[in-house]
């Protein structure tokens, strides 16, 4: 990290209003999360990428030999262009990563995963060391990356800022979701937040939730074995796009997914 996040006290003091991360001239810059790419162009002669997420956007820069175009679909993790040391105002060549939240900027690190170190990953050279896994008494319900973590986060929909109490997994609509262990269906239900939602009872004060589907494959009373196809993703309820939102509770409070897959 070359410099955090430093928000002004009025909109136009002084401040600064995203994170650097450094980087070497050439690494590939990636989109943080999917989205449709909004501006892809220079401002001031310094290349420039905006990603809209829904009610959010990301903004990259600066961006040389730009590989998007204004409409582009992306995904988490694809390449915008490359990092160029013109119009970096670090002492060394960084990213400057902006989030912001219609004309209100907020933290990119809470994207990301705030509290670990975030840099740029060079394609050519040597792969990262692994994310630390969890116990793998789960089963990932569906193979997509984590496109939002679990802990606190302004909500992309209703701006409120609020504990996300589960992780997204981004996967296209249509996607078959497998029980992540066996249990008992005890829900299934159309909520207006998370829409078309599964919940299985795993015993223990175990519970696991699957929300905004678009199809049903179970019934509430079934019994299921960990891999059962119990729906669908989909985009039902408050959310900007298809992705699973996986629960997991023990004794009725939310705890990290993660931790179990």
């Amino acid at each position: 990290m070359a410099r955090d996040l430093d928000l002004p006290a009025s909109r136009y003091g002084a401040g600064h209003r995203g994170v650097d991360l450094s980087g070497a001239p050439g690494e590939t810059v990636r989109a943080v999360a999917p989205g449709t790419v909004t501006f892809a162009g220079t401002v001031a002669g310094v290349g420039v990428v905006t990603v809209s997420h829904g009610a959010e956007r990301s903004t990259y820069q600066p961006v040389e030999d730009r590989v998007v175009a204004v409409g582009d679909a992306v995904d988490r993790g694809q390449g915008l262009g490359r990092l160029g040391p013109a119009g970096s105002h670090c002492a060394t060549v960084c990213l400057h990563l902006g989030r912001l939240l219609g004309e209100d900027y907020l933290d990119p690190l809470e994207r990301l995963g705030r509290g670990q170190r975030v840099r740029l990953v060079d394609p050519d050279g040597p792969p990262p060391r692994p994310a630390t896994a969890g116990d793998g008494s789960f089963l990932r319900p569906v193979g997509g990356p984590v496109t939002s973590p679990f802990g606190m986060r302004v909500h992309p929909v209703t701006g409120v800022r609020k504990l996300h109490d589960g992780v997204d997994l981004g996967a296209p609509c249509g996607t078959p979701v497998q029980a992540a262990a066996a249990g008992t269906v005890v829900l299934r239900e159309r909520h207006p937040a998370y829409g078309w939602r599964v919940v299985l009872d795993h015993g223990d004060g175990t519970r696991t939730g699957y929300t905004h589907l678009q199809a049903f494959a179970v019934v509430v009373g079934q019994r299921v074995e960990a891999g059962t196809r119990i729906g669908s993703v989909g985009t039902t309820g408050l959310s900007t796009g298809c992705h699973l939102h996986f629960m997991v509770e023990r004794d009725g409070a939310p705890v990290d997914p993660m931790l179990f897959v």
